[in-house]
């Protein structure tokens, strides 16, 4: 299982591409990813994109499609389309290890020059430089929802 911990810093170039850093290609292959297959998409929620490794993208998506019934249902419908709208496969180049993200999703995250790789677990989220720190919580914040957290066990 691939687990992406630590951030990393790149550059796009004018093609939209970018390194993908080899602290990560490295965490894909301790966790049995040696393919290299990713997925990238925009974040639901945040201003960011989400980077998976492919078996991760599947396994996540699975388990929000178990509570659909895009089938019967027209509201899960929409949603299941607009939650794929967008889903890339990507896979870095062979040369420098580049991943080709398209200029749609680079733009909807804010992504022109440099961006900022951090890991979070199962994923990677990829920001424009700058954006990551603001969006995180502030040092009270992550200690009230510490305290929080903890006192459920």
């Amino acid at each position: 299982m691939v687990r992406f911990f630590g951030k990393a810093t790149g550059k796009v170039d004018d093609k939209g591409r970018v390194v993908f850093p080899a602290i990560f290609r490295d965490a894909m292959v301790r966790g049995g990813a040696e393919d290299l297959t990713l997925v990238v998409k925009k974040n639901v929620q945040q201003c960011c994109l989400d980077l998976f490794a492919y078996e991760e993208w599947v396994r996540r998506s699975d388990l929000v499609l178990e509570g659909l019934d895009p089938e019967l249902n027209t509201e899960d419908a929409d949603f299941w389309t607009k939650y794929n709208d967008g889903v890339f496969t990507l896979v870095p180049d062979g040369k420098l290890g580049r991943l080709n993200i398209p200029s749609e999703l680079l733009e909807s995250a804010g992504i022109t020059k440099e961006v900022v790789f951090g890991g979070v677990g199962y994923k990677l989220q990829i920001w424009a430089s700058g954006t990551r720190e603001a969006s995180l919580l502030s040092d009270e914040k992550f200690k009230q929802t510490a305290s929080r957290l903890s006192s459920k066990k």
